[in-house]
């Protein structure tokens, strides 16, 4: 699995013009699947995601995780972060998972984020979505399940 983590001050997607998930202070994630993910990978992510240490403390220190500031996730899936653009000008999404694999593992990965006390908001799976955030310092990482 990989996810691209934004901190935001604010982060919303929508659908067909309605908007089906929106935080204020937290994370925007884009996450992907790809074939050979399991839930430990999930399992990893979430506890990596939960602790990871990104907000700043009142020295101006990066020293506080979401949990700590009360932060709320967003959580959008993204298969074409798995997109492979070494050959011509068409990107190959083969890598990615498809639906049926990818979907119940996002949706289990947004479940343990939940279980560590975190409020998680979604995109919905295989739609089209306007996503939009305003990045806080900014700060965006890409975390990886598999090094």
């Amino acid at each position: 699995m990989k996810v691209i983590i934004q901190r935001c001050s604010s982060a919303k997607v929508t659908v067909d013009d309605d908007i089906i998930g929106k935080i204020d202070q937290g994370l925007m994630l884009l996450v992907g699947v790809t074939h050979e993910d399991e839930e430990k990978d999930a399992d990893y992510l979430a506890e990596k995601i939960a602790g990871l240490r990104i907000f700043e403390d009142e020295s101006g220190k990066m020293n506080h995780s979401v949990l700590d500031v009360q932060g709320a996730i967003l959580s959008v899936s993204q298969f074409t972060l798995y997109a492979d653009t070494r050959k011509g000008k068409r990107p190959n999404f083969m890598a990615a998972a498809k639906p049926d694999v990818a979907e119940p593992l996002y949706e289990y990965f947004n479940e343990q984020l939940r279980k560590k006390g975190l409020r998680v908001e979604t995109g919905k799976f295989g739609a089209m979505m306007d996503v939009s955030l305003t990045n806080d310092g900014p700060v965006t990482l890409i975390l990886e399940s598999k090094v």
